[in-house]
């Protein structure tokens, strides 16, 4: 009997040089591995067309018929070889440029084959480039030259062809043995995503598809349940046996549909479970700091050092986070909310609530000029009152530095901004009662944890991050996190005009900047690479910064890039945060950077290259004063559709969330920054975020049914749910899993 945990080699058709390709291409070291490898897509292979009825619009076509012959091209490596393949509607050409001497002897002229690939003409006629081919099932009635009719096969699909009555069902009969065994008929074919080196090696998409079709008809047993029968039953799924057998090879389009959407379920349940369940567990286990006052402290900012009044949206989430800190209960809180909506106000105003209670609070930011920021912000907030507030990186050094963990030590220093330098062990707390992480993706998981220890009982954590997440994405990334959203600017601000420009109309560009620079503003310049690449036809930042210097002469420009050493980088950002340069050209570093409100332009060259969600993270650089702000993003006249509707989104919109679900579609989760996850892994097969919310709110909801009623998890229906979640947690869960 073949067991799923059983070495991948010794399934028939592997062996030892395909397992180790499988192993360390695709990460499939077991039968269940490969088992677990969803295909990508289906094709219908029921439908053949006739040569005669190809256009140009067709992804693939399915023909029935003949080779001709064959003719040899090219010399040397440039070789190539052409097959003339009628159906006696037409003749179209299969084209093979490796392996010539291999096709010919595999392929004999004038026998009947099917031929799959993608169309695409050719001097007058079409060629398919490396076809799918197999013999057909059954021998046509007469050799078939180009002209000759006949019969009809498929409805008449290609009447040049007579086939016998039950080609129609044995041309689709997929049977992994060759010969024994029953065979079974599959309307749809799998296509499995494979790399260029399994390719070269012969190990394709198609050879993937035999060997799970030779694993299915292995698995003479019934696959065992990974759900709980109530769960199976309150949605109408199939049994695990029946989705991991329909998803691999389909019945029909119905089974298929089914199949994915137990498996997605399945999938996201799993994800939400252990979610659910450690939060559960560390409500319990962690009861938190009790804030229960807001007392002098806060009140006198609030009446009489507030810079602006706050928004509806800022107060909304003050009194939610208000609300966490005087419940008992740890307070683990993610803040989102666009560039310039802020969210650092919110942060100090929560620190107060801690310091009226006794309690410091500490702010830890990505980069050093970042954490200088916050220092001078939450001074100039803060004014005359009575709130020591220190600076601590690693540039803070000697006397200063003993004196800034003095302060923290004996509780003089109320709010401490740094950098990773607040992790270090000699720094201690005399009562640290609220850490805030801004912009926590930059920060890794083992990081962030060692501040949780930096007290007795754990702070209470507030997560910012100026990068809009959607719904979905949130749920998982964040789902042992509650949710508070700033969706208001403050009043005054104006909205970012957006414009999209070809780089062949640069001389109006630079009139433009110009036109800035002369009424005083500043301009951030953003290239995606450094220098050259010869793969790539990109504007880089050495080159546009000689341009930039040439066509703005009278003009100080900065440079910076992440390959400048901190001290470097942070020299050239000052400069341009003091005015001392008028023109930034940069690198993605400045992603996350100063605040100057003095600029008011931000020129994304290459435009097409970023992802949406990083395009609003860079326009929100500008825009931060009272003057109209533009950010321009500049493309090659001849991008594609999609790069075309892309970039109008940015136009039309400068909603971040708004965006970012538009981004999470185009891109899938998997490309968005900061979106890898600890514990059971975010490294989803099946389901897709951008598509299944409808699914995943379905598993949120059963898995916290199941942890509310089985908190002990000891009941005999919910034993196979436990059981499978121990299985597929490869470590437990800890303080540092959350992000």
């Amino acid at each position: 009997m073949l067991r799923l945990d059983q070495d991948i080699k010794y399934l028939q058709g592997v062996g030892p040089v395909r397992a180790d390709l499988l192993g360390k291409e695709l990460d499939i070291k077991t039968v269940g591995d490969l088992l677990a490898y969803y295909p990508y897509k289906y094709i219908d292979r029921t439908h053949f067309y006739r040569i005669a009825d190809i256009n140009g619009t067709m992804p693939y076509v399915q023909l029935i018929g003949q080779i001709l012959s064959f003719e040899e091209f090219g010399e040397g490596r440039k070789r190539y070889l052409k097959a003339h393949f009628s159906d006696g509607t037409g003749v179209v050409d299969l084209v093979w440029f490796q392996g010539a001497k291999y096709i010919v002897e595999q392929y004999k002229l004038h026998t009947p084959y099917i031929v799959f690939g993608k169309p695409q003409p050719f001097k007058g006629r079409y060629s398919v480039s490396h076809p799918e081919m197999e013999e057909a099932p059954t021998a046509v009635s007469q050799p078939l030259a180009a002209g000759e009719g006949g019969g009809t096969l498929f409805q008449e699909a290609l009447p040049q062809v007579e086939l016998a009555p039950e080609t129609r069902a044995a041309i689709h009969t997929v049977s992994a043995t060759g010969g024994g065994g029953a065979a079974a008929v599959f309307p749809f074919r799998p296509h499995y995503h494979t790399t260029d080196r399994m390719k070269k090696r012969g190990l394709a998409s198609a050879q993937v598809a035999k060997l799970t079709a030779k694993l299915l008809e292995m698995l003479d047993q019934t696959l065992p349940e990974t759900l709980s029968q109530w769960l199976v039953d309150k949605h109408h799924f199939l049994s695990r046996d029946e989705a991991l057998r329909n998803i691999h090879y389909p019945q029909s389009a119905d089974l298929l549909r089914r199949a994915q959407a137990r498996l997605k379920f399945e999938e996201l349940f799993y994800v939400q479970l252990n979610i659910v369940r450690y939060v559960k567990d560390r409500s319990r286990k962690f009861r938190g700091i009790l804030f229960p006052r807001v007392g002098q402290v806060f009140n006198d900012f609030y009446f009489n050092h507030l810079p602006f009044p706050l928004t509806n949206a800022q107060k909304r989430v003050v009194r939610e986070i208000r609300a966490d800190m005087g419940s008992g209960r740890q307070m683990n809180r993610l803040l989102q909310g666009d560039v310039g909506s802020g969210k650092t106000l919110v942060a100090l105003m929560c620190a107060l609530i801690a310091i009226d209670n006794g309690y410091q609070a500490c702010i830890m930011a990505p980069t050093e000029i970042l954490a200088e920021q916050h220092v001078e912000t939450l001074r100039k907030f803060l004014g005359d009152m009575p709130v020591t507030v220190q600076l601590l990186t690693g540039s803070v050094k000697g006397k200063r530095r003993k004196e800034v963990l003095d302060g923290l030590i004996t509780g003089q220093t109320n709010i401490t901004v740094g950098t990773h330098a607040l992790i270090e062990d000699n720094v201690q707390f005399a009562h640290l009662g609220l850490v805030v992480i801004d912009e926590q993706h930059r920060f890794g998981v083992a990081q962030r944890a060692k501040l949780w220890q930096k007290n007795l009982t754990p702070p209470h954590v507030l997560v910012m991050t100026a990068t809009p997440i959607p719904r979905t994405l949130a749920m998982t990334l964040y789902g042992d996190l509650d949710v508070s959203v700033i969706d208001e600017l403050p009043p005054g601000r104006k909205p970012i005009q957006t414009i999209h420009q070809y780089d062949s109309h640069r001389r109006t560009l630079y009139a433009g900047m110009r036109r800035q620079l002369e009424l005083g503003r500043q301009i951030y310049i953003v290239y995606p690479l450094i220098k050259e690449s010869e793969k790539m036809d990109l504007k880089n930042l050495e080159d546009g910064y000689k341009q930039i210097c040439e066509a703005f002469p009278d003009c100080s420009v900065s440079k910076v890039h992440g390959q400048m050493k901190p001290a470097e980088k942070d020299v050239e950002m000052q400069r341009f945060a003091s005015g001392e340069t008028q023109i930034l050209v940069a690198t993605t570093v400045i992603e996350v950077g100063v605040n100057v409100p003095n600029a008011s332009v931000m020129v994304i060259e290459n435009a097409e290259r970023f992802g949406l969600s990083q395009l609003h993270q860079l326009r929100g650089r500008v825009g931060r004063g009272a003057d109209q702000s533009f950010c321009i993003l500049v493309t090659k006249p001849g991008i594609s559709n999609d790069t075309r509707r892309r970039i109008q989104i940015m136009v039309d919109s400068t909603d971040g969330f708004e965006i970012a679900e538009q981004d999470l579609k185009l891109r899938g989760p998997g490309d968005l920054e900061g979106t890898q996850q600890s514990g059971i892994g975010f490294d989803l097969k099946i389901a897709n975020l951008a598509r299944d919310g409808i699914i995943l709110q379905m598993a949120r909801d059963d898995a916290q049914y199941v942890v509310d009623n089985d908190p002990a998890e000891a009941a005999p229906v919910n034993a196979i749910l436990w059981q499978r979640l121990r299985e597929l947690r490869k470590t437990n869960i800890n303080w540092g899993s959350i992000s």
